[in-house]
């Protein structure tokens, strides 16, 4: 018999090519602390929009999430929405870009920046 394994889910999932590319983003910097704020606001043709901003301060209430060394940070009011989501990092016919893959979303709109619940 093996024994019961535990594991806390996580608020958000970086993928290694967003880290990657977060890696490469804070080396072009030369700011080691630099992280990935991932938002959720109103708009879009979905109802709600994704956003994406590289910062170094973190604010006293956001959600922190650290891969390999490089970290992701997440609001209150967006968190909410992004429980349970993926953080990617493509490159296509669209350009280069970070995608969020949102377990929670019921419709998405055709390139992926905008959904509803």
């Amino acid at each position: 018999m093996s024994a019961v394994k535990s594991f806390a889910p996580s608020v958000l999932t970086l993928t290694p090519a967003a880290v990657a590319q977060l890696r490469r983003l804070a080396a072009e910097e030369g700011k080691e602390e630099l992280a990935l704020r991932v938002y959720v606001t109103g708009g879009g043709c979905s109802g709600f929009q994704y956003g994406f901003a590289l910062e170094e301060e973190v604010a006293e209430d956001d959600t922190v999430v650290e891969v390999d060394g490089v970290r992701a940070l997440v609001d209150p009011l967006s968190l909410q929405y992004l429980r349970g989501a993926t953080v990617d990092y493509e490159e296509g016919l669209q350009g280069a870009r970070f995608v969020v893959r949102n377990p929670n979303a019921a419709t998405t709109c055709g390139c992926g920046a905008s959904f509803t619940v």
